[in-house]
């Protein structure tokens, strides 16, 4: 990556970072919740979502955490609505997948908007587990919605 995209890529992140998306409360009760944490740095994430009509209609993101973190939330928050949740897990995957392989490219089909931005991360080993802290959570929200409804809390240690 040059110095020009760097910068850019720079900007997205902080852009996320000091004006996070989703943080509004859903309009209604959560279909599906789950809490995330980071022990390797404290970062932690809380993830509420709304479904309706087999799509995920909303996402709440509280994510008390460092400015990668902060900023993935803010991404997942964006680009979850209006996927199915089966939509919102290949994303998920594809990005845990991307953030540990040579070339961390996320695949067009996946419409990764500002998420691509993220896999630049890669080259900072200690802030892997930040970036993938939502996503993470968010497969934990996913599997409680699609089993029992308790999501176990999910940890990047796993």
């Amino acid at each position: 990556m040059n110095g020009g995209m760097d910068e850019l890529y720079r900007e997205v992140i902080l852009d996320h970072h000091r004006r996070p998306r989703g943080q509004a409360p859903l309009a209604g009760p959560a279909d599906a919740r789950a809490e995330g944490k980071n022990p390797s740095c404290g970062d932690e994430l809380e993830l509420e979502l709304a479904c309706a009509g087999g799509a995920i209609t909303g996402a709440h993101v509280a994510c008390r955490g460092c400015a990668i973190a902060t900023a993935s939330g803010s991404i997942l928050a964006e680009l979850v609505p209006g996927r199915t949740p089966e939509q919102a897990r290949a994303l998920a995957e594809a990005f845990r997948e991307a953030m540990h392989s040579p070339d961390g490219v996320l695949a067009d089909a996946l419409d990764p908007g500002d998420l691509e931005v993220l896999t630049g991360v890669r080259k900072f080993p200690a802030r892997v587990k930040c970036a993938l802290l939502p996503w993470i959570t968010l497969l934990s929200a996913l599997d409680a919605q699609s089993g029992d409804g308790r999501a176990a809390p999910a940890t990047t240690e796993a």
